[in-house]
């Protein structure tokens, strides 16, 4: 064996072998972002793309259809504040995770002790099937639309397809990421394309960015879209998602993480945000301005699509809307299993959760309910979870003795507060309209 070189009298290491021992003494983060500066970028992001999928759900679909339907251009501004709102939100949590290196559920358990995290899981819980309704129904209503398949066959459709798209889980969290940015990108396609076909005015969009409010009617669905936009279950998922994502040295590394989490948040809340701007948009410039203003369901968007643009612009609208039932549905089952697992540290398989989340919704179609009716109902049930899981995330953040370094400062928190108590009071609102108003 030939021995090490030397020089000056000291052994020296193959370069081969030199190489690998600098592998293992950098941290997993320096590994990352020795990739190069796009490759070691992208790796790092990906949570709050999953997070987004909540954000255009079948709900927001119906909601932001009858918007631009009924108000034009209007209600853009509400879209936009929304957006901003779940961008902090979404950061929160997903600083917490990174900070703490543990997931929201665990730490209530941890400092709420085990009576609250027994209500509060069994709250999640509910949450978990409300949310699945509307993201379930949604997907089925597009099988429906596609290829006239009868909604309860169409839902069980939609069960297979999850269940696929959840065993990407299984053999690791990028394979399932990218699933769902996949997804969200076909979104996004499709609403580029109807927003091309139909061609909204940009000045009338524009003007709608200056807040402005028309009649009771608009106002209760401004309501619903900002007290719809944070979604219980993606505050719990986010911080689960980036918990230990990248094992991290130090507060440094803590830190450069975070800068990474804060450009995923913009950016993947940006395209949601847009996302949700296109539909409105087309909704206005196709049915505000041809007088078709009682567009107010996922059925008469589509046929109105195809009636006043054509085939290609009612198709790119329905594949939209399977990519977005598919998606979200399979997210909110994922953060069901991070539900259960921090409140009450059991696991079970996310196949047999994915069958009992999705076992109301079976029900549902195979009792022939409205579908439109059902998101509505499945959105103001949505509303109860929201205080249960937005004020114990702001509380612990702005906790030095769990967050350490990473503790919000006054104005994050205030602004945090502030946002919290518009969308829950907006959420009451919207839950006393739904049933007395």
């Amino acid at each position: 064996m030939t021995p090490p070189s030397s020089h000056g009298g000291e052994a020296t290491l193959p370069a081969s072998v030199e190489a690998v021992v600098l592998s293992v003494q950098q941290s997993p983060l320096r590994q990352l972002r020795a990739r190069g500066r796009v490759r070691g970028v992208l790796a790092l992001l990906g949570p709050a793309f999953v997070a987004a999928v909540a954000y255009i759900d079948p709900g927001n679909f119906a909601t932001n259809f009858a918007g631009g339907a009924q108000f034009g251009y209007m209600l853009a501004w509400v879209i936009v504040l929304a957006n901003l709102m779940a961008m902090l939100v979404q950061y929160l949590s997903a600083k917490l995770g990174v900070a703490t290196e543990m997931n929201l559920p665990e730490l209530c358990r941890a400092h709420l002790g085990r009576r609250w995290s027994l209500g509060l899981w069994a709250q999640a819980e509910i949450i978990a099937m409300a949310t699945d309704l509307a993201e379930f129904i949604g997907a089925a209503i597009a099988l429906n639309l596609l290829f006239q398949v009868p909604l309860f066959a169409a839902g069980l459709i939609t069960a297979v397809v999850a269940f696929g798209i959840l065993a990407l889980e299984q053999r690791g969290f990028r394979k399932f990421e990218l699933a769902i940015i996949g997804l969200l990108f076909i979104v996004l396609l499709g609403f580029l394309y109807d927003f091309v076909k139909v061609g909204p005015n940009a000045s009338d969009a524009v003007s709608g960015l200056v807040p402005q409010l028309q009649g009771t009617s608009s106002v209760l669905l401004a309501v619903g879209i900002i007290g719809a936009t944070v979604m219980p279950h993606v505050i719990y998922l986010h911080s689960a998602l980036t918990q230990r994502r990248v094992p991290l040295r130090d507060d440094t590394e803590k830190r450069e993480m975070l800068r990474f989490q804060r450009l995923d948040v913009i950016i993947a809340m940006g395209l949601a945000g847009l996302i949700n701007l296109s539909m409105l948009f087309v909704a206005a410039a196709l049915f505000n301005k041809t007088g078709h203003t009682d567009v107010d369901s996922i059925e008469a968007a589509h046929a109105g699509l195809g009636q006043l643009v054509g085939g290609g612009a009612a198709l790119a609208f329905v594949f939209a809307l399977l990519a977005s039932g598919l998606s979200s549905s399979s997210v909110g089952t994922y953060a069901g299993q991070v539900v259960m697992q921090g409140f009450i540290r059991r696991r079970i398989p996310l196949y047999l959760r994915r069958a009992v989340t999705m076992a109301p919704s079976l029900v549902a179609l195979g009792l022939g309910l409205s579908p439109t009716s059902t998101l509505v109902l499945s959105q103001v049930a949505l509303s109860f979870g929201i205080p249960f899981a937005l004020v114990p995330m702001l509380l612990l953040t702005r906790r030095v003795d769990i967050m350490g370094a990473f503790v919000n400062k006054m104005l994050t928190t205030a602004l945090a507060m502030m946002i919290a108590t518009i969308i829950i009071s907006l959420n009451v609102f919207l839950i006393y309209e739904t049933f007395f108003g």
